[in-house]
């Protein structure tokens, strides 16, 4: 089979959590281009179905699912509608994340608890239920997003919570990997830099985000954010044929920010 065939995604299903904007958006609209089907999942339904009608006008196929990643019954329910709708799973990308500046001594467990929730405690359901799927069918790739903060204490931002939810991202997806590959699954990991997405542009067009920003770039070797599309060959290829001999890695696309 010729090199760029293998990186085509046609007759596979996906659903990709977080869909409906920023990273998430990108690896949606990446995945359908290169032929899966996608479901969008996101706990904003309209946002989720803003993508979908992208996707549909772009000559893909998708739909759009309302699920809440830290409940374990929406979880199990996003799986299910995808395999009743499609047949099966063939790609999960548990992306959805969020994130807060906060320094250890000013944070409450509740807001360390959520975002623990969301960042961690979710990509492990999200996992386990899509290989619930995956294991009888004898393959599926997982690709969970992680960050460039799983691997380094990033300044001058104060966001332990965050960095530490990551990092265990990296492990989990380490350690699944290891026990499923029995069962033909491949479990891999993004990690991002610094990525201008709507919402960080928001953040951005702050005192605080300015000041930020003006501390990055001269981090990065590249010397510029990402852009969410600067992502979308790394998901296509984790979720392709081509990495089927890929598994417990990590790609770290951070503009060579971590090099130093």
């Amino acid at each position: 089979m010729a090199i760029l065939d293998r990186f085509r995604l046609d007759g596979r299903t996906a659903v990709v959590t977080g869909g409906g904007q920023g990273i998430g958006r990108s690896f949606c609209l990446a995945l359908a281009q290169a032929g899966a089907k996608v479901a969008v999942a996101d706990i904003d339904l309209e946002c989720a179905r803003t993508v979908v009608s992208e996707i549909v006008a772009a000559g893909g196929t998708a739909i759009a699912v309302h699920a809440d990643v830290t409940d374990q019954a929406q979880v199990a329910a996003m799986v299910d509608e995808v395999v009743r709708t499609w047949g099966g799973l063939s790609i999960s990308v548990n992306n959805a994340g969020i994130g807060v500046w906060r320094a250890a001594g000013d944070m409450a467990i509740d807001e360390w608890r959520r975002i623990m929730a969301i960042n961690l405690d979710a990509v492990f359901l999200c996992a386990r239920e899509a290989a619930r799927v995956m294991k009888p069918a004898g393959y599926g790739k997982i690709i969970n997003t992680a960050s460039m903060s799983a691997h380094i204490a990033n300044t001058p931002q104060y966001q332990v919570a965050y960095n530490t939810s990551k990092a265990g991202v990296l492990h989990m997806t380490r350690t699944l990997a290891a026990e499923w590959a029995s069962d033909g699954i491949r479990v891999n990991s993004i990690s991002p830099g610094y990525t201008r997405t709507l919402l960080v542009d928001r953040l951005l067009d702050t005192p605080e985000g300015a000041s930020m920003l003006r501390e990055w770039l001269p981090r990065i070797p590249l010397g510029r954010m990402a852009s969410p599309e600067d992502l979308q060959g790394a998901v296509v290829y984790l979720a392709a044929e081509v990495s089927d001999y890929m598994t417990g890695a990590d790609l770290l696309i951070d503009g060579g920010y971590c090099c130093w």
